[in-house]
């Protein structure tokens, strides 16, 4: 048999699995998206009419752009983002600036710390705040009171979202700053001290500007994750009256009757506003951003900052009190305390006002009971289907010489452009109207949160198989092994922590997605987020206390089992290896 009719089964084998992906990207991505612009180019109800090729209008679309309560809540949404941009760069970077640049103590605790905040569903985070800043029965104003002082903060307000919104997302700017800070030739600011600069002036007219791409790509990030963020704006903004995209389009398919076709057209307007802004960040991170790495070995410099160290590090503790401490003192205080009624400073330290009646009222309530239970299997279906899938991908496009392997990459990647909202507005208006009941099920939460973190897990995934050098698969391969063998025997052992990591990260993003639920869940499949929602917009403040700290607590085992379970697949690796 010749080499050219050896090869074509090859070719064959690989040409079917690319079209299998293809298959499977283009129910899980393309369909959906697709499905989008078909409800907001319709004026129709799927859940009553059905579809209908004749039913094709753009009136949907011309009523949403010349709306204006769209354009409010479209002004509201820049101004939110932009601002808690803003305060998220200044965090970030001068965090990334004290851990990296400077000789201030607990640099290590500071910065595991710093990042705890990413681990905080945005609904949480919204609710802790409402427990301390609620403008007439807010705790700190509660306090405020009793010490005679007039001055009173308001957290249902656009500055109020903005503060949030910078203090929770601060980390995606410290992410891309810390390491560009570490990448960088400390020599480029000797040389700026040694020709008289201050320090001072060699951060704001060297360091900064060297690592500017690193800001601007951290800084497109956080606008990007804050776009889709509904928690927040919902917890804080509904009250005060400040719609944004997010909580907009959600109440356009609250209303009776519902706007589907209306919420389709904004969501679209959310994506692609989304998908410029990562197509901007794609650009800054291809650009020249990272010239200032030298191949010539060095250590990052660390600036004696003398007494001032003290200064560096007290404003980061009050930081990391500020963020992670106080709302979770209020969540707790609210979970526990009987009424929340502060009379004085006494009653707060009163033990007789407080025990397990919010926690026994949640546990008895079945619904409480089965959204757990929902979450759970949620979770772990999103977590094996998302992980074999992501697997699949980036073998095939790190590993392979598959046919159109390139397009299986660009279809994985679209979701990181389309805000978890706009998912469950696309699943909805792609499956409402379908046969077999799969509207409404758990399954369609599961494929949502699959297509939602896709890119997420594809890339965490790509980054473990590209550390496996290609000689091992080519020694298997050469002792007469196939792919499926090299696959389950080389590969899959020694990438083992990384898949470990990316399915438990599956799990948790699952376990704590809010946006994508809202329009996918049935009174069968409610989940935490959902339900965690209901008793606040009910006006249960103990019992969305009690229940934010349950998910926090499940999280917080969640991520300690992710670590325990990474360190043992690592070193079962590297047994493997040696």
């Amino acid at each position: 048999m010749s080499q050219g009719a050896r090869f074509r089964p090859a070719k064959l084998i690989a040409g079917l699995w690319s079209a299998a992906l293809l298959i499977i990207l283009t129910f899980l991505v393309l369909y959906p998206t697709a499905m989008l612009l078909v409800g907001a180019l319709t004026n129709m109800n799927p859940v009553v009419d059905g579809y209908h090729p004749e039913a094709i209008s753009i009136s949907s679309f011309i009523d949403v752009l010349s709306n204006e309560n769209v354009h409010f809540a479209l002004g509201n949404t820049l101004v939110a983002c932009a601002g808690g941009t803003a305060v998220a760069v200044i965090i970030g970077l001068f965090f990334a600036w004290i851990v990296v640049r400077t000789n201030t103590p607990w640099k290590g605790l500071i910065a595991t710390a710093g990042m705890l905040p990413l681990f905080v569903p945005p609904l949480v985070a919204g609710v802790g705040w409402a427990l301390l800043g609620s403008p007439k029965t807010g705790l700190i104003n509660t306090f405020l009171a009793r010490a005679g002082i007039e001055w009173r903060i308001d957290l249902y307000s656009m500055s109020g979202i903005i503060f949030v919104f910078g203090m929770y997302y601060a980390p995606y700017v410290y992410m891309f700053t810390a390491s560009a800070l570490r990448n960088m030739d400390p020599s480029l600011e000797e040389a700026a001290e040694i020709s008289g600069a201050t320090p001072f002036r060699t951060i704001f007219t060297i360091t900064f500007p060297l690592i500017a791409p690193a800001i601007i790509s951290g800084m497109l990030l956080s606008f990007v994750v804050m776009l889709g963020i509904y928690g927040i704006p919902a917890v804080l903004g509904a009250p005060a009256n400040i719609p944004v995209l997010t909580t907009y389009i959600f109440q356009l398919t609250a209303w009776t009757p519902p706007e589907y076709s209306k919420a389709a057209a904004v969501a679209l307007i959310l994506m692609v506003a989304t998908g410029a802004l990562v197509a901007l960040q794609q650009k800054v991170l291809s650009g020249r951003s990272y010239t200032t790495v030298a191949g010539k070995a060095f250590r990052p410099r660390s600036l004696n900052l003398g007494p001032w160290r003290f200064l560096t590090l007290a404003l980061a503790i009050i930081y990391l009190l500020v963020v992670v401490v106080l709302p979770t003192l209020a969540l707790i205080v609210a979970a526990f305390r009987r009424f929340l009624f502060i009379r004085d400073v006494a009653s707060l330290f009163d033990m007789k006002q407080y025990g397990l009646l919010h926690f026994q009222r949640l546990f008895e309530n079945p619904a409480t009971m089965t959204s757990i239970y929902n979450t759970m299997k949620v979770g772990i279906i999103t977590a094996v289907i998302g992980g074999i899938l992501a697997f699949a991908i980036g073998y095939t496009v790190t590993r392979t010489q598959a046919p159109a392997r390139r397009w299986i990459d660009i279809i994985a990647t679209i979701p990181v452009a389309i805000p978890g909202l706009v998912i469950g507005v696309a699943y909805l208006w792609a499956w409402i109207g379908m046969p077999f009941g799969f509207y409404g099920s758990i399954w369609i939460l599961a494929l949502a949160f699959v297509a939602r973190f896709m890119p997420d897990t594809v890339k965490a995934l790509s980054a473990s198989l590209m550390q496996i050098h290609k000689e091992l698969e080519e020694a298997a391969w050469i002792c007469g092994r196939g792919t499926l063998a090299t696959i389950r025997t080389i590969v899959l052992p020694l990438a083992r922590p990384g898949v470990v990591a990316a399915m438990t990260l599956l799990f948790i993003l699952a376990i704590r997605e809010l946006g994508s639920s809202l329009f996918l869940y049935s009174s069968s499949t409610v989940v935490m987020a959902v339900k965690l929602l209901d008793y606040y917009e009910g006006g249960n403040v103990g019992l969305t206390a009690a229940f934010s700290l349950v998910q926090m607590v499940i999280l917080g085992v969640l991520i300690g089992i992710t670590n325990l379970l990474t360190r043992g697949a690592a070193n079962s690796s590297v047994g493997r290896a040696g």
